[in-house]
This record gives C-alpha cells, structure tokens and sequence, in this order.
C-alpha cells in the first residue's frame, strides 16, 4: 500500500509511560442520579474494573474531516477533533461505569521534547504522561507527506487508552506492582500494558468504523503489518510480540466493548 511509510511512522508509538496539553476540564460521570465513585484500588482496579462491565464503547459519530498534504494546520484540526471524539466515547463510558472522569490535556509538537515523564521515547510519534495527563502528539515532516487518517487516529486512541488505564484507577495497581517486581515480571506487566491500551484503540476504532470512515482493507493491513512488525521498534519485549498485538487489536475491533480489552486476569501466554 502506498500508505506504508506513514504506517510505519504512526505505528512506532506505542509509549510506555506518558507525555502532553489542552486544558485538561473535570466532567462528572454522573448526570444528577448515578453515584460517582473513586476509582478503585489494588490488583481488582487493573482485573475487574468497572469499566469492563460498561457493554459496547460509545459511539461518538467521529467526523474528523479530510487530512490534506503539507497543512500543519489542517493536521493539528484533525488531531483535536479526534481528542474531542476520544472524549465524548471515553466520558460516557466512565458515566456508564460510575467513575469520575477528567480529559487529558492535548500538546501538539514539531520537534521532540522533555516531558514531565523524562525524555522523549526513540522512535515514538506520540506519548502519554501521566504526570500531567497530557498527550504528546509528534506531527513529523513524513506525516505532513503522506497523512494517514487511520493510523494517526489508532495512535491517539492509544495514547488515550493509557490515561484510561490512569483515571481509572488501572494504573494505580500497574505502577505499584512494577516497583515491586523483577525485571522479568516488569517486562510482563509492560506488555499488559500496552497491550490493553492498543486493545481500547481497537474498540474505539471499531465504533467509529462508519464516520470516520475506516476502510476494512487498510484495518486489516494495519493489523498484518503490526503482526509483522510491531515489536521491531523496541529494544525490549515490553510491548508484546507482532502477533500478540495483532490478536489484542483484533479481539477489541471484533467487540467494540472495554471488557474485551481484560489483558491483566488472562493466562501470561496472551501476553507474550
């Protein structure tokens, strides 16, 4: 596909801790009669979140827009546009589930920076960091080339996967049982990570497969090619082989539900 580069490009981003900024507003996720609780705490925040019992994600009818060549300012429209889908799906999820919700911040960047998570990730196009809940979203020369609306919109739903996780109290059980682990079990916790946040992209894309639009022959070669090469830009196996995420962003497309997307109770064989 001549959509290769920018695959690539948008497909080596899957960052482990977190960078980002648009205010970041506080949205109550209840309406005036469900109970908004605190986010849970301890190993059940990460294997049965209330999140997982919410049903299909909802649909936000995301219509970014075209993404035309060379326009930074048309790419930077369209990365808030998307944010602002993310939003709207993610809100509503959270008012279903009986959690507080705040939206991350959105900062889009030229050039690479510090961010309050420490320096930039080789390779990555976008991070999360859940210091200041902000995503950091790289626009690169070889973006503005060849723009690919579903690649960059996986790559937020990504990112956005993570402050997910962070809000809802998932990473709360994540980051306190990294710093009690070996490296072996650190690397592990990692992959079930990443692999949950890149199973919510799937879910996300599943949803808004009619108005975005996403084209089921670019799907299916985004996923091929992450089975092919997904683990190619790591140093380490902390994101999961190829294959392993292919499987994780088919089960959350397939489902279109968070409860798919359970990657911290299964067997360590799905998360290898």
């Amino acid at each position: 596909m001549r959509k290769l580069s920018s695959l690539v490009a948008a497909g080596l981003v899957l960052a482990l801790a977190g960078v980002g900024t648009a205010q970041a507003d506080a949205e109550p996720a209840n309406q005036g009669q469900q109970q908004v609780v605190a986010p849970p705490r301890g190993k059940a925040a990460a294997t049965a979140n209330p999140l997982y019992r919410t049903g299909r994600l909802a649909d936000s009818h995301c219509s970014p827009g075209s993404l035309p060549r060379g326009s930074t300012s048309a790419y930077k429209r369209f990365l808030q546009r998307v944010t602002n889908c993310l939003n709207s799906s993610w809100s509503s999820q959270f008012r279903k589930a009986g959690l507080s919700f705040s939206k991350p911040r959105l900062r889009i960047i030229t050039k690479k920076v510090r961010t309050p998570c420490g320096p930039w990730s080789t390779g990555a196009d976008g991070i999360y960091c859940s210091t200041d809940r902000t995503m950091y979203m790289l626009i690169t020369r070889t973006q503005l080339r060849q723009p690919f609306a579903l690649g960059i919109t996986r790559l937020m739903a990504h990112e956005y996967g993570h402050h997910v996780q962070n809000v809802s109290g998932i990473w709360g059980y994540y980051w306190s049982a990294r710093y009690s682990s070996g490296k072996s079990m650190q690397l592990q916790l990692s992959r079930r990570s990443e692999l949950q946040a890149e199973c919510f992209s799937s879910v996300f894309m599943s949803t808004i497969q009619d108005s975005l639009p996403v084209d089921q022959a670019e799907w299916d070669y985004t996923v091929d090619w992450f089975r092919k090469n997904g683990a190619k830009g790591w140093p380490q196996n902390d994101h999961g082989r190829g294959p392993t995420q292919a499987a994780w962003m088919k089960r959350g497309f397939g489902s279109g539900s968070p409860g798919s997307c359970n990657t911290w109770k299964v067997s360590s064989r799905y998360v290898s």
